[in-house]
């Protein structure tokens, strides 16, 4: 029973408002007092120390400023516009053109919220003044956003590959078909859409020439080499993703300060103190989680839980649809980063006991967080395009992401029925 009333005490904490960190920590250091007494206040500090005090760690916050810098920069806006110079002869051109700057922003961000927030300021107004509707326009984007998690470099991947010993590399990998899919499957959504619905998306009528298209690659290209640098030097085994997000830091500065001249000192500053706040917020997390994590593994519950579930006789398909439905369910109550951090001791024993690769549940869970950011009430996506769309009220943006939450579901159905289609690449470096 104590198990029980630990994860009781966790929800009513979590209810009561009190910050998931805290609620984390305090429901583990419960847990571990009910099962060692005293040693209790010796085991957990030792858990949170233990989680963080990782090299690997390092890229996270450094990632995070990579993303911010770039964030304080148009690269975002210069992203979509070049986007929209070579997509506009397609019908719903500027939502599709939402979904590829959202795709190439994410890979030099990392962070959902930034693309949303760079990519909509930007795309929702223009896509309203041109007659699309006004969900089409909200819905691309704040479900595009997203693709940031997926599309390497993730933060996402890089806490589970803390909290799983997995190579966060290898999940950098295993990220890009699944971004690649999901990018191409919500940009075959909105032409199917506006394809069946003109009224939806009028047909553009401004035509660019093939000089201002290649124009418009040349107010990106240095975000562009930067990714390559970035990503290059990890999938090369050239550097560990910590220095190259070292370099991805530094070059980003270089783009913000020395290129576009939009870094002052005074955002510089800001930058910096954004940057620790949220790396802080996500680090302390982290380090909570592992309290209650352990407090978990003492008592056995991920093994029992295991036993349970690969000796009651039900398919491995059904278990695994279940633990799936689990995520989505548990993504809109909970923020991505305590839903890595709490779900994945518990739940990767039992899904390597089904014979799963771990790596592969790295990339489905990221997929199940893709689909958690933009569904109420914790879905933050939703927020951050409300913040930068005031005209948008909270619940236009909810139903907007509606239709295309379906298209990430069924995006996520195919990688977890075909675990190859993740691994394949990998497999090949």
């Amino acid at each position: 029973m104590d198990p029980v009333l630990v994860v009781l005490a966790l929800i009513a904490m979590i209810g009561l408002g009190v910050p998931i960190f805290l609620s984390l920590g305090v429901a583990g250091l419960i847990g571990l007092y009910m099962a060692r007494g005293s040693l209790a206040f010796f085991f957990a500090p030792t858990s949170l120390f233990g989680q963080l005090n990782v090299f690997e760690m390092v890229a996270l916050p450094l990632f995070i400023l990579m993303g911010s810098l770039l964030g304080a920069t148009p690269v975002g806006a210069n992203l979509f516009q070049a986007a929209v110079r070579w997509l506009n002869w397609l019908r719903g051109s500027l939502a599709i053109s939402s979904v590829g700057a959202s795709a190439m922003f994410g890979a030099v961000s990392g962070v959902s919220l930034a693309g949303v927030a760079a990519v909509g300021s930007i795309a929702v107004p223009q896509m309203l003044e041109r007659g699309y509707s006004r969900t089409l326009a909200a819905g691309s984007v704040v479900t595009a956003g997203a693709l940031a998690m997926l599309i390497p470099p993730s933060v996402p991947f890089i806490i589970y590959g803390a909290v799983s010993s997995v190579s966060v590399a290898d999940l950098f990998i295993g990220g890009i078909i699944p971004g690649i899919v999901l990018t191409l499957a919500l940009s075959l959504y909105i032409f199917l859409r506006v394809t069946f619905n003109p009224g939806e998306a009028p047909i553009a009528e401004q035509r660019f020439t093939w000089r201002e298209r290649f124009h418009s690659l040349g107010q990106i290209w240095h975000a562009a080499l930067l990714v390559l640098v970035v990503l290059g030097s990890i999938y090369t085994g050239f550097a560990t993703p910590s220095e190259a997000a070292g370099v991805g830091a530094l070059g980003a500065f270089f783009i913000a300060a020395a290129v576009f001249r939009s870094l002052t000192w005074a955002k510089l500053i800001r930058i910096l103190g954004t940057t620790a706040r949220i790396s802080g917020a996500i680090l302390l997390i982290m380090g909570c989680a592992k309290i209650f994590g352990d407090y978990l593994n003492m008592v056995r519950v991920p093994q029992l839980l295991t036993e349970a579930l690969t000796t009651s006789g039900l398919p491995a398909w059904a278990i695994l649809l279940a633990v799936m439905m689990l995520l989505v369910l548990l993504g809109m109550l909970v923020d991505a980063v305590s839903l890595i951090v709490v779900t994945t001791p518990v739940l990767l024993p039992l899904v390597e006991a089904l014979g799963y690769d771990p790596l592969w549940f790295g990339i489905v869970l990221v997929l199940n967080l893709e689909i958690a950011v933009v569904t109420p009430p914790v879905g933050l996506n939703l927020y951050a395009l409300r913040g930068v769309c005031p005209d948008l009220s909270i619940e236009e943006i909810i139903r907007s992401a509606l239709p295309f939450v379906a298209v990430q579901f069924l995006v996520l159905m195919l990688f977890v029925f075909f675990p190859s289609l993740s691994l394949w690449l990998p497999g090949l470096m």
